[in-house]
């Protein structure tokens, strides 16, 4: 069989990895992973920390093992975790979620936002809204979906989209608006201006909102605001978490979904046949996670700002321009003053020249809006401090 029908041809193709051979390319994130591990470059190029999280998450999980939860957890969560999920969403945003009907556990936000978009697309002439760039799970998913993918330029130094753009996007073609705040991979935390228009947009030509707020407890100028807070929002609105980023375990895929019944029934109908369950004995590790104190969240913001600082510092010294993030795990910085006109070709020289490893914000973009991004590149400073330090000194010698 010389080519291989399916969804996957389209799905790398949204993805940006087919080749017009036929040929699928890996990831940036597993070939500069690679080139890590080659080279012996620290990598700042994927999100995932080198530290483990709060002892109390933890040694929860342990002691679930320990005692007998390592068997398939009920369909829609483990109780307690739904529970969690529901009280601490009212504790920090004033939301009312029922545990029972309105949220369910997923394998991370990847499942529940892919689980979101096979369950409510309909058909080739669906639409899907997002910001650009754009985590690129979001359009292998939406192609994997069998909708269009159309986006919104988010543009330095702010990444703050422009309203009027957003409106004529928009329309009654439009299935879901799909946002991500704060956003991977720009670090911006949209206004109150943005998410208000997103709500007006959405009732306007009836669209679903679906928010991927894994870094709600890493927003560093403001707490963070959900869409569902707003009003009229919530009764079309999707909210989807994870545990991997606000406690240091990525590892363990427990995220979550919640929002009207209606539409969480939809999700979790095909939910159900992708993963079926998983995490048993994470899960109850999670809602100690989330009944943590105040100052456990804090913290962990206040320590995460921090290293931006050490990392936007090394790169400032070094000669690139940093547009400072607002939240997340990631700093963005223009090499184009380095000679990065072309951020890939950058990035890829770059663990041999330097030792250090990033990601191009091009891997983020569409084709036809490439250009638009070309010097830009995505660091992480989700690493140690001292990891932070080193990779400092180590790009301090493009000015040595």
């Amino acid at each position: 069989m010389s080519v291989i029908p399916g969804a996957w041809r389209r799905t790398a193709a949204g993805a940006g990895l087919l080749a017009a051979d036929g040929t699928v390319a890996p990831t940036i994130f597993a070939e500069m992973s690679a080139a890590a591990a080659r080279t012996g470059a620290i990598n700042l190029g994927q999100g995932f920390p080198d530290e483990d999280g709060p002892p109390e998450v933890l040694e929860a999980a342990r002691a679930a093992i320990a005692h007998g939860a390592n068997q398939y957890p009920p369909g829609r969560g483990v109780p307690d975790l739904l529970q969690a999920i529901s009280e601490h969403q009212r504790r920090f945003y004033g939301l009312d979620v029922d545990p029972g009907t309105e949220v369910i556990v997923t394998a991370g936000a990847t499942e529940a936002l892919t689980a979101t978009l096979l369950a409510l697309i309909d058909g080739p002439d669906d639409e899907v809204v997002v910001f650009e760039p754009y985590y690129d799970s979001y359009a292998a998913a939406v192609a994997l979906a069998g909708a269009r993918l159309r986006t919104v330029p988010l543009r330095a130094p702010d990444f703050q989209p422009d309203l009027d753009q957003l409106a004529a996007t928009v329309n009654d073609r439009t299935r879901i608006i799909l946002v991500n705040d704060p956003h991977n991979p720009t670090g911006a935390v949209f206004g109150h201006d943005v998410l208000t228009e997103v709500v007006r947009l959405a009732a306007r030509h009836d669209a679903v909102i679906v928010t991927d707020e894994v870094y709600e407890h890493l927003s560093f100028e403001a707490p963070h605001t959900p869409i569902a807070t707003l009003p009229g929002a919530a009764e079309r609105t999707l909210t989807i978490s994870s545990a991997g980023k606000t406690f240091s375990v990525t590892g363990w895929k427990i995220g979550w979904v919640h929002g009207p019944a209606a539409l969480i029934t939809a999700v979790l109908t095909v939910k159900q046949y992708l993963t079926y369950v998983n995490g048993s004995p994470f899960q109850p590790a999670v809602a100690t996670g989330l009944r943590l104190s105040d100052s456990t969240f804090a913290d962990a913001s206040s320590a995460l700002a921090h290293k931006h600082g050490i990392l936007g510092d090394g790169l400032r010294a070094a000669g690139f321009t940093v547009h400072t993030p607002q939240g997340g795990y990631f700093t963005v910085a223009d090499a184009t003053a380095l000679g990065g006109t072309d951020a890939a070709a950058f990035c890829r020289a770059l663990p041999e020249r330097v030792g250090v490893v990033a990601i191009p914000l091009t891997a983020f973009v569409s084709e036809p809006h490439r250009q638009e991004y070309a010097g830009l590149v995505r660091f992480a400073a989700c690493k140690r401090v001292d990891v932070l330090e080193e990779a400092a000194s180590r790009l301090a010698d493009f000015t040595a």
